[in-house]
């Protein structure tokens, strides 16, 4: 028996350190080989470690939320393959692909929630609500383990997974677990019961997904001027165009929403906007204006939001751009999406449906300098002429970087959107 020290391996291209998002392992925990030792996460993905040997855990470095470098040690083992002075050969650990020291990856979209790997969550509860007297088997202060998806479906039932007994590796809190803890009367109080002042102050650490996103949020405000431009669109004749194709769609065509229409307007009117279809480069001024049009769409999962991208545009049609939207939209969140289709965008539309509201404000995907958000499509009185009449109205909500794209150029933009929707036959005219 020896020390063996292995260290964190090189978890994706061009990536110098990682954060720790949760522990699955302790000292003193007798681990196998392959076994996982602890989720960690990168810009694009978070990505599982798993033990190159068998042995003993004899310390773990590095706190949950805390950055640990390439190459530094993660974990000590005393195991039968190592001496004093072994060390443990990081193997790259990229995603999607496992390699020899193997690091299976985690979508990015299964981040762990805030609520799961924060530190210790102190719930103080009303002293006339009642509270469960199942014991956790946890130490006091030790946060609990679980998969993103119980995590999400404790929280939907209003259940602190710090009460809750976990039976799997580490003590991690299964589905099972959830459902033995809710038929011994784990369930919140209900009723008149919830009737009473509310006292308790639950801190959550922002780490993982939540805390990239909110990394990226500060850092556009921060560095983007935003200039933000509204604009009220007659979807009447575009809305019967789509209603038209979907009910008379062959079997391998998918059924068309708003956004392919949106998309391939966008793809038309850019090319007469080179500044808005761009990244800029603040830190050495230098603004990269794309030819071809490479669409981030904002999508909404259970752990954050998601930004996957629809490569040349200009060359799809409005099915192909349907079927590419509905792919990368399963492929986040299921967890399957590649670095590839998580990069590379040139401008971003996001929408929230028929929770769009009336208008709204969006932030700039930096280094981008522009980004498109339909509202909600609704029926409104119109006046036309003399008369008035009922017409698919929808407001196109739009922000612009104001240091590349001046408020003329932004209105006249969102101008050319606005003509090929209300006259969709434009969309499809070469």
């Amino acid at each position: 028996m020896g020390l063996y020290l292995f260290r964190l391996p090189d978890v994706g291209e061009g990536v110098a350190e990682a954060e720790i998002v949760a522990w699955l392992v302790k000292v003193g925990d007798v681990v196998e080989e392959d076994q996982n030792l602890a989720e960690v996460m990168t810009d694009k993905a978070t990505v599982e470690i798993s033990s190159p040997v068998a042995g003993t855990v004899t310390a773990i470095h590095g706190e949950v939320g805390g950055m640990l470098p390439v190459g530094a040690v993660l974990v000590e083992f005393e195991s039968e393959e190592g001496s004093d002075t072994a060390v443990a050969t990081p193997a790259k650990a990229t995603a999607p692909a496992p390699v020899e020291v193997e690091a299976k990856p985690v979508p990015a979209v299964q981040a762990p929630a805030p609520v799961a790997t924060a530190a210790p969550v102190k719930a103080a509860t009303p002293a006339s609500a009642p509270r469960p007297s199942i014991s956790s088997g946890r130490a006091a202060g030790e946060a609990p383990l679980a998969s993103p998806s119980t995590r999400r479906r404790a929280l939907d039932l209003g259940v602190s997974l710090v009460q809750v007994p976990g039976s799997g590796p580490a003590g991690r809190i299964t589905p099972d677990d959830l459902d033995v803890f809710l038929e011994r009367d784990g369930k919140p109080a209900v009723g008149g019961a919830s009737r009473v002042a509310r006292t308790g102050i639950n801190d959550t650490r922002i780490i993982g997904l939540r805390r990239k996103i909110a990394e990226k949020m500060q850092e556009a405000k921060r560095r983007i001027p935003h200039i933000n431009y509204v604009e009220e669109c007659d979807l009447t004749e575009l809305e019967a165009l789509r209603l038209d194709l979907n009910e008379h769609r062959t079997a391998d065509q998918p059924k068309l929403t708003l956004l392919p229409f949106i998309m391939r307007a966008m793809a038309k009117a850019l090319p007469d906007f080179p500044q808005v279809n761009a990244l800029y480069d603040d830190d050495n001024g230098v603004l990269h204006a794309h030819e071809g049009v490479h669409i981030g769409i904002a999508t909404q999962t259970p752990n954050g939001l998601i930004v996957p991208v629809v490569r040349h545009v200009e060359a799809l049609d409005v099915w192909d751009c349907a079927r590419e939207v509905s792919r990368l939209a399963k492929a986040v969140r299921d967890g399957t999406a590649t670095r590839d289709e998580l990069s590379g965008s040139t401008i971003t539309l996001t929408s929230m449906g028929p929770l769009g509201g009336i208008v709204s404000t969006p932030v700039i995907n930096h280094p981008e300098v522009a980004i498109l958000n339909p509202n909600k499509l609704v029926s409104r009185p119109v006046i036309d002429g003399s008369f008035i009449t009922v017409r698919k109205m929808m407001n196109l909500s739009s922000a612009f970087d104001h240091r590349i794209v001046d408020g003329y150029d932004a209105a006249l933009f969102v101008q050319r959107v606005k003509r090929l929707l209300e006259h969709p036959a434009l969309i499809f005219m070469d």
